[in-house]
C-alpha cells in the first residue's frame, strides 16, 4: 500500500541510484540511515530503467525493467523458490517481451528494433516462438536480473520504510524509441508500416533556444489509447508506483498539449502544437488508484490550461530556488511566491551544483542573490549552498528536496548533468563515507527548526 509522502512538512535528499556503486544493497541501506537520522524523510530517485549507451535514465530500454547495474553483487536473490516464479507470474504482461526485446538486441549488434529483418520487427509469432525455444537460457538470464533488481529494490524499500524514509520516483514522459514497449506496442504510438516514427517529441524555439529542442522520442498515438482506456499508460503507472511512494511525471506540460516535429526535420522549429487528452488520462488513472501520488514536473514556460489541468487533479507542482533571482519580485521560484501545493529544490539534477550556480552568476545577479538571503559575510562564496538550503527547507512548500552535491557543498566538477550535451554526464558518484555523523547531525537540527522532521 503506497504511503502517503505530502500528509505533512517533509525534507528528502535527491541521488541518482546510479551515484551509488551497488545501490540496492548495503551502500543504499547505508544512505538510508544517514537520512533518518539527519531527519530526511523523503529519498528521490531518477528513472531507474536499464539505460542505453549515454547511461541516460531518460531514455532508457523498458520502464517496467530495472537497470542490473544498480544490483549489488554480493546479496543474491532466492533464484530456485517459489519467489522467483512468482515474480515471473507477476510480471508477465511485460517480461518476455523485455527479456526477448534484449536478446534480439543483442543478435542484432545493437540495432535499433525498425533495422530488425521484418519477422523480428513486427513480431511473427513463429519467429519469437523460434527465438524463445533457441535461446531459453538468455532469456532467464535476462529474467533472472530483473528478479534480482526487484528482490533487492523491495528488500530496500521494505528497510526505508523501516526507518520511515519515503521512495519519490521519476517516470519520463516519453519512452526512448529503441525500447521494449515501443517494439511490443507500435499499435500506440505513430509510427509507418516498417516502424519509423511520422512525428517526435521536441519543444518549440524559447528564450534559451532560437531552434527549440528536438529530443526525437516517437509520438503518442493518442486516438489509439483513448480507445483502451489508456491502457499503456495505466500499465506504465502501476509498474512504477509499485516501486515507490511518489512518482514525478516529467515533461507534465505535454498532457495539456505537446509539441509535435514532422520526422525528418532538421530542428523543432518545424513542430505545433497538438492537444492532449491528458484529462481522460488524468481521469482513468484516477478511477485505477484512488488518488494520485504524483508530482508534476511543471518547469519552463507553463500556460494556464496547464496550471489548471494540475489544480483540478490536486498534483503539487515544482519551484526552484535557483530560477528565483532575476530580479522580478513576483517570479515563482523565489521563497515568498511558493504555495503549499510545491515541491522546493535548491537545484534539480539538470541543474549545477548550488555552489557552481553561486559561482558562475554576474556580480549584480549575486547581488541579487545576496540581499535576498541576507548574506553579507566575508566567505567568497557567502555561506552557499547552506543559505539556499535553507531558504528551501524554510518554505511554506510541503515537501523541500535537497541534491545530495548540495549536503556536500560541491561545486561543478559534481553536476550530474548538462542539459543539451551527451557527454561527461551521469557519471558523478557519491563518495565513501562523505556523509558523515556530524553532518547527519547538522541537517537533523535544520530539519526540526523548520518543521520538517
Amino acid at each position: 500500500m503506497t504511503m502517503r509522502v505530502l500528509d505533512r512538512r517533509r525534507a528528502g535528499v535527491l541521488l541518482h541510484l546510479g551515484s551509488l556503486d551497488g545501490g540496492l544493497g548495503r551502500r543504499g541501506r547505508a544512505f538510508v540511515d544517514w537520512l533518518a537520522d539527519a531527519g530526511f524523510t523523503v529519498w528521490q530517485m531518477l528513472p531507474a530503467g536499464p539505460t542505453g549507451t549515454d547511461g541516460s535514465p531518460y531514455w532508457v530500454r523498458s520502464d517496467a525493467a530495472g537497470n542490473p547495474a544498480f544490483i549489488d553483487a554480493s546479496e543474491p536473490a532466492p533464484l530456485h523458490g517459489p519467489e522467483y516464479q512468482a515474480f515471473l507470474d507477476t510480471n508477465a504482461d511485460w517480461l518476455p517481451d523485455y527479456a526477448c526485446f534484449e536478446i534480439l538486441s543483442m543478435l542484432h549488434r545493437g540495432a535499433p528494433w525498425w533495422q530488425w529483418a521484418p519477422e523480428y520487427r513486427d513480431r511473427d509469432p513463429a519467429t519469437l516462438a523460434g527465438v524463445r525455444e533457441l535461446h531459453a537460457l538468455d532469456l532467464r538470464s535476462v529474467c533472472e536480473r530483473q528478479f534480482q533488481f526487484a528482490w533487492q529494490w523491495q528488500r530496500l524499500r521494505d528497510y526505508a520504510h523501516s526507518r520511515g524514509v519515503l521512495l519519490f520516483g521519476d517516470v519520463p514522459f516519453y519512452v526512448a524509441p529503441d525500447s521494449a514497449e515501443v517494439w511490443s506496442a507500435r499499435s500506440q504510438f505513430q509510427l509507418d508500416a516498417n516502424g519509423h516514427a511520422l512525428a517526435v517529441a521536441g519543444v518549440p524555439p524559447d528564450y534559451f533556444s532560437q531552434l527549440g529542442q528536438l529530443w526525437g522520442n516517437t509520438l503518442y498515438d493518442w486516438e489509439a489509447m483513448r480507445r483502451n482506456g489508456f491502457a499503456f499508460w495505466r500499465a506504465r503507472l502501476r509498474w512504477q508506483l509499485a516501486r515507490v511512494d511518489l512518482l514525478r511525471i516529467d515533461h507534465f506540460r505535454a498532457l495539456a498539449a505537446h509539441w509535435a516535429v514532422p520526422a525528418g526535420a532538421p530542428d523543432a522549429r518545424a513542430g505545433r502544437w497538438v492537444p492532449t487528452p491528458g484529462r481522460e488520462l488524468l481521469t482513468a488513472l484516477a478511477s485505477q488508484l484512488g488518488e494520485l501520488p504524483l508530482v508534476a514536473e511543471d518547469l519552463g514556460v507553463i500556460t494556464e490550461d496547464v496550471i489548471r489541468l494540475r489544480r483540478d487533479f490536486a498534483l503539487p507542482g515544482m519551484r526552484v530556488l535557483q530560477f528565483g533571482f532575476d530580479g522580478n519580485g513576483h517570479n515563482p521560484h523565489l521563497p515568498h511566491m511558493h504555495e503549499r501545493d510545491s515541491v522546493i529544490y535548491t537545484g534539480t539534477h539538470d541543474n549545477d551544483t548550488t555552489l557552481g550556480w553561486y559561482r558562475a552568476l554576474d556580480a549584480q545577479s549575486r547581488g541579487t542573490v545576496d540581499q535576498f538571503l541576507n548574506q553579507r559575510g566575508g566567505d567568497p562564496d557567502n555561506g552557499m549552498p547552506g543559505a539556499l538550503i535553507r531558504a528551501a527547507l524554510g518554505s511554506v512548500g510541503t515537501l523541500a528536496v535537497v541534491p545530495a552535491q548540495d549536503l556536500l557543498s560541491l561545486g561543478p566538477e559534481a553536476r550530474l548533468n548538462t542539459p543539451g550535451t551527451v557527454q561527461h554526464n551521469w557519471s558523478w558518484r557519491l563518495p565513501p563515507d562523505a556523509l558523515t555523523p556530524p553532518l547527519a547531525r547538522h541537517f537533523a537540527d535544520l530539519n526540526r527548526i523548520y518543521g520538517r522532521t
